[in-house]
């Protein structure tokens, strides 16, 4: 049953008890957070596009509410560290701000409140909140863990495949490549040469070449990093149909293509020196730029290309989650700044200031998909994505680690796809074994 249903079951039954004798006040935040004037919330934003947004949109929820938002900026490198060592200590967070593939350890560890403790409360919760216009496959695998919904998604978004519709055009192509086979075999010789490459893969070793480049060659292949025991995966032909084509495509992409981060393939890009990437949503208003973008004119975006178990495009992003360490009203008010900056009234001025939301409803609005052309693949692409793209257990930040290291070595040629294969699994099953999902004392939950 829907949220906005249940509420508005209790209001006629509060109103049929009292005879109806007195309308019904209408929820707002101004009265919602009078008794929370004052406080002070702490949260981590990181250093991109979707956070500005949210800061400049904060003057207004501070001015209705007198509560004030204490915004702490990290580095994505340092936020998951800055955050555990707060929550460890019983400090001053009193909103999480969650990756991904960090909701089991949030959720595991006590560090994050359950959002029912505050939906049951109708004197904090909005009416027009409506759980059920979020992506469902975003609000479950970024603010769910286990059955159990913990945030609500914020900073969300898609691997998309940006190209540049002028160079494809000049090499003969009226659109961007449907499959991968199809970017290397027919689209990888036409648009390498002379210094331009086809494609940039970012590789970089550190958390870009676990999420960004080994996950992204897997799953549309049918691999993945575990099977359904939670034993690696990673020897399956499919799985290593992946690598080898991941090792196979290098030759189409720059060298160094290992140390490139997001900065140096979106502004290959950028610069007209390679015809595709496979990039976050969040990066069009950086390749959209006239001062940051040499291809405004020629930018296109299409879903990420399909692999043969389909298209699998990459998923990445955060949900917002209120501190158990908290106090009452801490908590409160951290509540409802939650549901205000992701709510259904803020999607379409998040949207215009650099953010991209999560909510279904801005993306049926008139003239958005016109005005942001990502849009239709962004939501293509939020229809059949894979929430364990990247496992979302406790553990991963340790394997995440293993996977840099060998994923690195494979690309680097020091050892064959199948030898690294072999101790990245080895090395997964023991962190694995030693928390406990081989004994049965924790539940293959990913």
């Amino acid at each position: 049953m829907k949220f906005t249903k249940i509420l508005k079951k209790l209001a006629l039954a509060a109103g049929l008890a009292a005879g109806l004798a007195q309308p019904v006040s209408a929820w707002t935040l101004e009265e919602a957070a009078k008794p929370y004037a004052g406080t002070t919330i702490d949260v981590v934003f990181l250093l991109r596009p979707g956070y500005e947004a949210a800061e400049k949109m904060l003057p207004e929820f501070e001015s209705k509410t007198g509560i004030k938002v204490n915004i702490i900026k990290h580095p994505y490198e340092n936020a998951l560290g800055e955050q555990v060592r707060d929550f460890v200590a019983g400090g001053d967070l009193d909103i999480a701000l969650i990756d991904l593939v960090w909701i089991g350890n949030f959720a595991e560890n006590g560090w994050i409140e359950p959002i029912d403790k505050f939906t049951s409360n109708p004197e904090l919760t909005d009416p027009n909140l409506d759980l059920d216009d979020f992506f469902p496959l975003v609000i479950n695998a970024f603010g769910g863990w286990n059955g159990t919904i913990y945030g609500l998604p914020f900073d969300n978004y898609s691997g998309l495949l940006f190209y540049n519709r002028c160079m494809l055009e000049e090499a003969g192509f009226t659109g961007p490549p449907e499959s991968w086979t199809e970017l290397m075999y027919v689209y990888g010789p036409r648009l390498t040469g002379d210094g331009k490459y086809a494609y940039a893969l970012q590789s970089k070793r550190n958390e870009t070449q676990s999420a960004d480049s080994f996950a992204r060659m897997l799953w549309p292949f049918g691999g993945s990093f575990l099977d359904e025991n939670f034993r690696s995966n990673l020897l399956s032909p499919a799985s290593q149909s992946g690598l080898k084509f991941r090792q196979d495509l290098m030759q189409f992409m720059p060298p160094g293509i290992v140390s490139y981060d997001h900065a140096e393939t979106v502004n290959g890009l950028a610069q007209g020196d390679v015809a595709m990437i496979t990039e976050w949503s969040a990066f069009y208003a950086t390749l959209k730029n006239p001062s940051t973008s040499k291809i405004v004119d020629c930018l296109a975006i299409a879903p990420e290309p399909k692999g043969p178990a389909g298209r699998k495009p990459a998923l990445g992003g955060f949900s917002m989650a209120v501190a158990s360490q908290a106090d009452e009203d801490e908590q409160a008010a951290a509540w409802l700044f939650i549901q205000w900056v992701t709510s259904k009234e803020n999607a379409k001025k998040y949207l215009e200031l650099g953010g991209v939301p999560a909510r279904q409803s801005v993306y049926n609005l008139p003239g958005v998909a016109e005005q942001y052309d990502y849009v239709p693949a962004l939501v293509e692409s939020w229809q059949d994505g894979v929430p364990e793209f990247r496992p979302r257990f406790a553990e991963w930040p340790e394997i995440t680690e293993i996977v840099q290291e060998w994923g690195t070595k494979i690309m680097l040629n020091e050892v064959t796809t199948e030898e690294g294969a072999q101790i990245l699994g080895e090395r997964m099953e023991a962190v694995l074994d030693e928390a406990g999902y081989y004994s049965g004392s924790k539940p293959l939950a990913q």
